[in-house]
């Protein structure tokens, strides 16, 4: 029963791993004002947060990453990614 179990246990050990070791990644790639935006962002739209990170993480891996990402940085790396805002107005009639 115990053998059962062991493998199940692997995969999520290694996930685990990973999960942790990209968090560490990211740490050291945003700036502390950075990380809060991103997890504000977060609460609202998950998946532009979740592209900026990949975004950075592509940059880090490929070695242009310079320097940490500053909240600036994060701001235009929403903008594009967030695109166009749908201008919505009301008129009464």
């Amino acid at each position: 029963m115990i053998m059962a179990d062991q493998p199940q246990k692997q995969p999520d050990k290694d996930a685990q791993e990973r999960r942790m070791m990209r968090e560490a990644a990211l740490r050291m790639a945003f700036t502390s004002e950075a990380r809060q935006r991103l997890a504000n962002v977060r609460m609202v739209r998950p998946d532009l947060a979740n592209a900026v990170e990949e975004y950075v993480m592509q940059l880090a891996s490929s070695g242009k990453l310079k320097s940490a990402v500053d909240d600036d940085q994060v701001k235009q790396m929403l903008a594009t990614l967030q695109g166009r805002k749908r201008d919505i107005t009301i008129r009464r009639a």
